[in-house]
């Protein structure tokens, strides 16, 4: 009997970085991509792993493992999370940074893609373990991060905190501030009003304008958000403002369900105190996979890599996904669900909004001169409504799926910046 370690694959089409193959062969055969460009872009640029020490509380060290990937920088800057997970993996860190080259690509920002994180369980360290392991990976990894080479920022498991640390870090190691070498970072250090929202922020008007563009009414939608961080919460109440009915949300633990509605300020209120969602009242219990399959018009998985795959998406009832996770939907997933008709907004498409809050986080740094929140929101609502305009009618106009329409914009976008900066030397 083989046991499976947590985090790994049960298939190889569960693999992060195989889905991220397949769907890039899609569209690179789709565009009639030259063989070399094909064969840059399959790849990352540079894939760094280090293993450092961490003093423990109780004295002990420990040993970590870290990695940081880019992807590929044709259009600027490398750009991509930081992950403190327990399943962080070199396969996953791969995919993602191939994904974040995509989703810069699509809103057309001056980034190219990265990756990063620590294989660990943050919830089990102290703040002081934390910040200590926080700086040891960020000296190891500092030879490749800068504010003109590669810009990190949170992602699952790490906050403003964690990045205030790793500018800080770098920061001391130059000897001067250099608050343009994270985003994500607290506003009192050079951080941006409504970046914490952003991703969230973003799901909600993805998920509106691609309603808006099938003809599907929006307001009253019925609406199961797996996920309550930054990016499930954040979306889950901004879509409860805009008048959609929230019938289910999770947490790490499970998920609650009302066909009658969940006033998502409470929930989140509940999860806040107790660490739970659990017994929210008026709410049936659910797992967190029961709630990928719950009655509903609108379902936004806001949570890992991989939930909905070729085992479960027949079963997915909403007639709309819109991603708020990097790579929830498998490829299997993807072709069931088109043959039965549900309308997929793709991750690098839904959840960009994060990145393109990082990218006016990073113009307001280099300026030293700070927009107010409502230009923040003003600015990114004009950037998604474009993007996701865009990429609706493209999907249309080609007759395939928003995810290979997405792609095909994005990667005709890097391949072209290939092409016309050529090959060195």
């Amino acid at each position: 009997m083989v046991t499976r370690t947590p985090g790994q694959p049960e298939t190889l089409t569960d693999d992060p970085w195989d889905m991220a193959l397949r769907q890039f062969a899609g569209a690179a055969d789709h565009l009639g991509l030259k063989r070399g460009i094909r064969e840059v872009l399959s790849r990352p640029h540079r894939e760094f792993t280090v293993h450092f020490p961490v003093q423990m509380d109780d004295g002990s060290v420990q040993m970590f493992t870290g990695y940081r990937i880019i992807h590929n920088g044709a259009l600027g800057p490398t750009k991509g999370g930081l992950r403190y997970s327990p399943d962080v993996r070199i396969n996953e860190v791969r995919a993602l940074a191939m994904w974040m080259t995509w989703k810069c690509a699509l809103s057309q920002l001056p980034y190219g893609g990265a990756k990063g994180g620590v294989t660990c369980d943050p919830s089990r360290l102290s703040a002081a373990e934390l910040e200590h392991l926080t700086r040891r990976y960020a000296t190891e990894i500092s030879p490749l991060v800068g504010p003109y080479e590669d810009i990190p920022a949170p992602d699952v498991g790490t906050n403003d905190q964690i990045m205030a640390w790793f500018m800080d870090t770098y920061s001391m190691h130059r000897g001067y501030s250099v608050p343009t070498v994270v985003t994500g970072k607290p506003v009192v250090i050079g951080g941006s009003a409504g970046r914490r929202e952003a991703t969230g922020r973003g799901v909600m008007i993805a998920a509106r304008e691609a309603a808006r563009s099938i003809g599907r009414p929006f307001a009253g939608s019925r609406v199961v958000v797996q996920g309550s961080g930054n990016v499930g919460g954040v979306a889950a109440r901004l879509l409860h403002e805009q008048g959609c009915v929230i019938v289910g949300l999770s947490d790490v633990r499970g998920g609650i369900h009302n066909p009658r509605g969940i006033d998502p300020n409470a929930a989140l209120a509940r999860l806040k105190e107790t660490g739970s969602l659990a017994g929210y009242p008026g709410a049936d219990a659910v797992s967190n996979a029961e709630l990928l399959e719950l009655p509903c018009d609108m379902l936004v998985p806001a949570a890992i890599e991989g939930q909905i795959t070729g085992k479960n998406a027949d079963r997915v009832k909403a007639s709309m996904i819109v991603e708020g996770a990097n790579g929830p939907t498998t490829p299997d997933a993807d072709d069931i669900l088109r043959a039965r008709g549900v309308t997929v907004v793709p991750d690098i498409l839904a959840n960009a909004g994060g990145v393109i809050v990082s990218y006016f986080e990073w113009v307001q740094d280099l300026q030293a001169y700070f927009w107010s929140e409502d230009e923040i929101n003003r600015n990114l609502e004009r950037l998604m409504v474009r993007t996701v305009g865009q990429v609706t009618r493209f999907a249309a106009e080609q007759d395939v799926s928003l995810r290979t329409g997405a792609l095909i914009f994005a990667v005709k976008r890097v391949a072209d910046a290939l092409m016309t900066r050529g090959i060195y030397p």
